[in-house]
């Protein structure tokens, strides 16, 4: 992936104002959903597409600590387990009351091994229709340069940032990140420019 051809990082600014305008329109509780898989799991638009219920909950029914993300679901084997964000997990939970309540009315069967991200026609959701999603999300928000890709690098650059803080190393953000090398968990990392200035007068 060219370096002037990645999907723009978000601002903190940016997601509250995606949530806000989620919260809005239609299927909101799904596209919050949608939404918060990228921006808090890392996850790519197949992996959305792909995720199904038994990824995750836990052994009684309900939305666990992590997302286990197979290799089918993922990009070659990049399959991974991911801890579960406490704002995804609550998410979630609102969706999976909606998902069972609409299953119930149409008299269909429990949906533990179902896809998580369906529409009002299909149980299931192909990727590209996810991409289609935040093309349209962004577009109404003016967001330049933003695809369904930037809540994947602003996930990943948020994790580099702060992973010295809870002890960990750049090898911790590579392995929720799925990727096979450093290498290219460094090229999805943005830099800040303030932080590079403050860094440079330690030295």
């Amino acid at each position: 992936m060219a370096q002037g051809k990645q999907a723009k990082v978000l601002t903190n600014a940016q997601v509250q104002a995606m949530l806000r305008h989620l919260e809005t329109g239609r299927n909101s509780e799904r596209n919050i959903v949608i939404f918060l898989l990228t921006m808090k799991a890392g996850l790519r638009a197949k992996e959305v597409a792909g995720l199904r219920w038994t990824s995750v909950l836990n052994s009684s029914g309900e939305v666990g600590d992590h997302i286990e993300l197979t290799d089918k679901t993922s990009k070659g084997r990049s399959g991974r387990i991911i801890p579960m964000n406490r704002d995804l997990r609550k998410a979630l939970g609102v969706w999976m009351s909606v998902c069972s309540e609409k299953r119930q009315r149409r008299g269909a069967l429990p949906f533990p091994d179902r896809s998580i991200i369906c529409t009002e026609r299909s149980d299931s959701t192909p990727a590209q229709v996810i991409v289609n999603m935040f093309h349209r999300w962004y577009r109404d928000l003016g967001f330049v340069g933003a695809s369904s890709h930037s809540g994947r690098r602003t996930f990943i650059t948020n994790a580099a940032k702060k992973v010295v803080q809870v002890g960990g190393s750049l090898r911790d953000v590579q392995e929720l990140a799925g990727h096979s090398s450093l290498t290219m968990t460094q090229r999805y990392i943005e830099g800040d420019t303030d932080a590079k200035k403050r860094l440079v007068q330690l030295i």
